[in-house]
C-alpha cells in the first residue's frame, strides 16, 4: 500500500515517549513511506541523571539530563520512522504534585492555548490525516501527558486536515495479561505499566499488528539508555517482549466523520 501524501503526526511529552507508547506505529506506517512527524513538547529535564537520581531528588543533574536525553531521542526517532522532529522545548514539569509543577517554565504551567497554537501550526503544515497523543488521564496520569492531550485536542479541533485522533492505550484485558507475565517472570515493570488502569476492551478501536517491528521497538527503548526505569523491559527475551509489546492498541478519541475500517489500520477508510 502505497503512503504518498499521507502524514502520521504523534504529540508526545517526553523523549523516550516515542519509543514507548507509539513506535509500532511509526515503523509500521514509514514501512509504507508515509510521513512521520512528531512533536515532543518537553526537554525531559526531570528523568534519571547520570548518577541514576530522578528528577525529585536534591542533588539531580538537570543539565545533563537534557543534553543526554536530547542526543537520546535523535537517535531513537530516526530508529522509528521519524521524518521530521520538531522539539517545542518546555521544562518537564514533573510528576503530579513535584514542586516543579509550579515552575513558570513547566509545561504544565504554560496555557493550553499556547501549547495548542504551536501544535495547530505544524498541523498546518503538515496536513496530517491521523494523529497520536494520550488520552485524558495521560495513559498513567502523568500531568505532562495531561496537558500534551489537552492541547493536541484543542489543536485538532481547529485544524481542516485532521480527520482522526487516536490514543495509545492498554486494553485491560490485555494490561491483566502483562501483568500477570511480569509477575510469573519476577519482573519490575516501571510506572506508565504498573500505574495504568487500562482503557475497557469495548472502547479499544484499532489493533495494529506491529509484532515485526517489535524488536526495533526494544532497540528505540534502549536508545534511552540513560532511562533506567526500562531496563528490565530492555533485557526481556525476545518472546516475551513480542507478547507483552507485539500488537499496540489504539482508541478513537475524535474523528471527523464517521470512521470505518480502522479496526487494524488507523487510516483505515480515508
Amino acid at each position: 500500500m502505497s503512503g504518498a501524501h499521507r502524514t502520521l503526526l504523534c504529540v508526545h511529552a517526553h523523549p523516550d515517549d516515542e519509543a514507548i507508547f507509539t513506535a509500532g506505529a511509526t515503523m509500521l506506517y514509514a514501512e509504507r513511506s508515509y510521513r512521520i512527524v512528531l512533536i515532543t513538547c518537553t526537554n525531559g529535564r526531570l528523568g534519571i541523571d547520570q548518577n541514576n537520581h530522578g528528577g525529585n531528588h536534591s542533588e539531580h543533574d538537570p543539565i545533563w539530563t537534557v543534553a543526554t536525553r536530547a542526543r537520546e531521542l535523535s537517535v531513537a526517532a530516526q530508529m522509528v520512522g521519524v521524518t521530521r522532529h520538531i522539539q517545542l522545548g518546555y521544562d518537564d514539569s514533573g510528576m503530579a504534585g513535584w514542586p516543579q509543577n509550579a515552575e513558570p517554565d513547566s509545561f504544565v504551567a504554560t496555557p493550553v492555548d499556547t501549547v495548542a497554537a504551536k501544535i495547530l501550526a505544524v498541523i498546518e503544515e503538515e496536513q496530517p490525516e491521523v494523529v497520536l497523543t494520550y488520552d485524558e488521564r495521560g495513559f498513567y496520569g502523568h500531568p505532562d501527558h495531561i496537558h500534551a492531550h489537552q492541547a493536541t485536542m484543542a489543536a485538532v479541533k481547529q485544524s481542516a486536515s485532521v480527520e482522526r485522533l487516536y490514543y495509545p492505550v492498554i486494553p485491560q484485558l490485555a494490561r491483566q495479561e502483562v501483568r500477570n507475565l511480569a509477575q510469573q517472570g519476577g519482573l519490575s515493570m516501571p510506572a506508565w505499566v504498573t500505574t495504568a488502569k487500562g482503557t475497557p476492551d469495548n472502547l479499544v478501536s484499532t489493533s495494529l499488528p506491529t509484532a515485526p517491528y517489535s524488536e526495533r521497538k526494544r532497540a528505540a527503548i534502549a536508545a534511552h539508555a540513560s532511562q533506567t526505569d526500562n531496563a528490565e523491559i530492555v533485557a526481556l527475551a525476545p518472546l516475551l517482549f513480542e507478547n507483552l509489546f507485539g500488537r499496540e492498541f489504539y482508541q478513537r478519541g475524535w474523528s471527523r466523520r464517521e470512521a470505518l475500517n480502522d479496526q487494524t489500520d488507523l487510516f483505515g477508510g480515508i
